[in-house]
């Protein structure tokens, strides 16, 4: 079994930067996909960014790309969300996700490729 636990949330100005993380543990592959997404009060749950770790790709939505980055710490199997320039609209609960099977970029878009998810953390953004 593989668990994610995220740390990291909490409450910012607009303008502000945050910086999630998500450690995992369990049981792995040698190249999966980690994953963030989130999810606002009466909305569904977004793709925010993800990390191929065997490549080193990353894939953003076009809503945050220039302003969230996407890192791994290999010594500590983490994945990280740095989040700049945060707007009031970036508020949400934010969850990592671990993809083990091999799908088409677009996909990994998309909630279909996950596997596991950690329990969330929220953040909070004040104009």
């Amino acid at each position: 079994q593989v668990q994610l636990v995220e740390s990291g949330g909490g409450s910012v100005q607009a303008g502000g930067s945050l910086r999630l993380s998500c450690a995992v543990s369990g049981r792995t592959f040698s190249d999966y996909v980690m994953g963030w997404f989130r999810q606002a009060p009466g909305k569904e749950r977004d793709f925010v960014a993800a990390y191929k770790w065997s490549t080193g790709s990353t894939y953003y939505a076009n809503a945050v790309k220039g302003r969230f980055t996407i890192s791994r710490d290999n010594a500590k199997n983490t994945v990280s969300l740095q989040m700049d320039s945060l707007k009031p609209e970036d508020a949400a609960v934010y969850y990592c996700a671990a993809a083990f099977k091999s799908w088409l970029e677009p996909v990994y878009k998309t909630r279909l490729a996950y596997d596991f998810w950690g329990q969330g953390t929220q953040v909070t953004v004040s104009s």
